[in-house]
């Protein structure tokens, strides 16, 4: 293989979670809760899951419409589609 074509097997983290904003918006809005001390991580875990199911859903609708380009209107029956998935 040449040199070019090889991939580093180390992945950077860019960017840590935002621990710190997390903790803070919860003691604000909720004072009484008790949480773990990982709890921020697991919310912070399942919004971007989230932003990546909408972000697939949208891609899949704009393909659909044959168009380049997310629109507003792909995203929005996107967030439809997957907030009824995701009902419990």
């Amino acid at each position: 293989m040449a040199l070019s074509t090889t991939v580093s097997q180390k992945k950077l983290i860019k960017r840590k979670a935002p621990r710190g904003f997390l903790k803070r918006v919860f003691k604000q809005r909720k004072p009484h809760l008790r949480l773990e001390t990982n709890s921020d991580l697991l919310v912070h875990l399942n919004c971007l899951l989230f932003v990546h199911r909408l972000a697939e859903e949208a891609r899949t609708n704009a393909c659909e419409n044959k168009c380049g380009v997310i629109k507003k209107e792909h995203v929005l029956a996107a967030a439809k589609v997957i907030l009824k998935k995701s009902r419990g």
